[in-house]
């Protein structure tokens, strides 16, 4: 796998990371009781973003890990990983 080609796929990995870490310890300002005029309730209250991009780096840093040992050390592709899936076709006949 060539630089651009793992970049690529350690981009995608973070951004679907980043939304399934999101939502995790926020609080919107109707938590917190204090609603800032012309807001919604749900917006967040006292948001930031150093915390989050980390946790963030981290999971995904650890996802591909587990991705480049399963595709470059043990040799399996995406092909052969989708072979392992169940077959719901011939379950149903």
């Amino acid at each position: 796998m060539g630089f651009g080609t793992g970049f690529a796929i350690y981009f995608i990995i973070w951004w679907v990371v980043l939304f399934t870490v999101l939502p995790f310890s926020a609080r919107s300002q109707a938590d917190e009781g204090n609603v800032t005029l012309g807001t919604t309730h749900s917006a967040p209250a006292n948001f930031h973003f150093g915390p989050i991009f980390w946790r963030t780096t981290a999971i995904s840093a650890a996802v591909f890990a587990v991705y480049l040992l399963i595709t470059v050390v043990g040799g399996y592709t995406l092909d052969d990983l989708i072979a392992l899936s169940p077959d719901f076709k011939s379950a149903a006949n």
